[in-house]
């Protein structure tokens, strides 16, 4: 029997033996030099700088650099919410329609301008400009520019409904600064065409705008608001896709107000009612008295206008819901706040009631809780 012992006692020994040798041969480290912990450093910064620009420079998507947090790389994300704010302008479709936008206004400014120019200037006893002949002009090339590139580019060819466009949430504001600058740019090009075909003896002031010296800059400013706001309330309300009962032609329409602007306001302030019509021959004949108020007058009154049509005589449905549902939840919520307080009126009153009992209970619990502490039964291992 003892025989028979030490042998197991000698193979628990070897298997021990046996055990231990791998855990020390695991256990055995060799040390990390200097170089090799600032070569990790580095190593780790390249990995980070990596995957930083290839989440969110590389793919240009918004999602992905909002839903990541890189709290050392805070700017790495800039870049690509600028292009989360650009969205949808570096596409074919979209530069078609800024080519169709210049294209319009330098027709439109061509041809409108050309009417003003007083060919019988030469004669003893020139003629008066026709005003009827001008307004007509400009309605006309506006209803068929309209009927042309309303389809592509939606025909805004002025400023002023670009700008209202952007205020009810049509269009972008990223777009509507290209859609502007092709519009004045378009402009400068359609005036300054007028200017070399037409002779130096009758070319006058090239359709420059100005205002009436029996006038003064405000009143000029009011005509300008006016006649603006009434072109921009037919755009809107011959182009709104919320209607049944349209009939006809919106475009005809559209020229139709500006041949009625122009009627009304050519003794005035030349009836601008655009103010890249404005700028083109002012840029070219360098004439910029009093230019501010045809910019001013007509983006006022093309904003008013849009937004009265837009949010008070004709909302959108689904805008109006909105608005529904936010004024119901605010009323919900004042009257939740009068229930609530109510029923806590009465919860204290209760509690009011039941004071005595509680207090009991609470000191009998306190009472047993030191009985405990004393007795030793509720140890601390700390």
């Amino acid at each position: 029997m003892r025989e028979v012992r030490k042998m197991r006692g000698a193979k628990g020994m070897g298997r021990t033996q046996n055990i231990d040798q791998p855990i020390k041969s695991h256990t055995h480290t060799q040390p990390v030099s200097a170089a090799s912990q600032g070569m990790t450093t580095e190593s780790g910064a390249a990995e980070r700088l990596r995957t930083c620009w290839s989440r969110c420079v590389i793919p240009f998507r918004a999602e992905q650099c909002l839903s990541i947090s890189f709290p050392s790389w805070p700017a790495c994300c800039a870049s690509d919410r600028i292009m989360a704010a650009f969205k949808g302008i570096w596409t074919q479709e979209f530069w078609r329609c800024v080519g169709a936008e210049f294209l319009a206004m330098m027709i439109f400014v061509l041809l409108s301008l050309g009417s003003t120019i007083n060919w019988a200037v030469e004669e003893e006893h020139p003629p008066h400009p026709d005003l009827v002949l001008i307004s007509l002009c400009f309605g006309l090339s506006i209803a068929t520019l309209v009927q042309c590139f309303g389809h592509i580019s939606g025909a805004h060819i002025n400023p002023a409904v670009t700008t209202a466009m952007v205020v009810t949430r049509r269009l972008s504001l990223a777009k509507a600064v290209f859609y502007l600058l092709a519009q004045c740019l378009g402009a400068v090009v359609g005036a300054a065409v007028l200017y070399g075909v037409t002779p130096g003896s009758v070319r006058g002031e090239l359709g420059v705008t100005s205002v009436n010296t029996s006038i003064s800059v405000g009143h000029a400013l009011v005509i300008e608001f006016f006649i603006t706001f009434e072109l921009v309330f037919t755009v809107f309300a011959t182009c709104d896709s919320k209607r049944s009962d349209l009939k006809g032609s919106a475009a005809l329409a559209i020229g139709v107000s500006v041949c009625i602007g122009h009627l009304f306001a050519i003794p005035f302030t030349g009836a601008s009612m655009n103010p890249a019509r404005s700028f083109g021959p002012a840029m070219v004949t360098w004439s910029w008295e009093n230019h501010w108020v045809y910019w001013v007058g007509p983006v006022l009154g093309g904003v008013t206008a849009a937004t009265l049509y837009e949010y008070l005589f004709c909302p959108d449905p689904e805008l109006k819901r909105r608005y529904t549902e936010v004024l119901s939840k605010t009323a919900f919520t004042s009257t939740k706040y009068r229930e609530v307080q109510s029923s806590l009126r009465v919860d204290r009153d209760q509690l009011a009631k039941e004071h005595p009992f509680t207090v009991m209970d609470v000191e009998r619990a306190e009472q047993k809780e030191r009985e405990r502490e004393t007795s030793g039964e509720v140890l601390s291992s700390v």
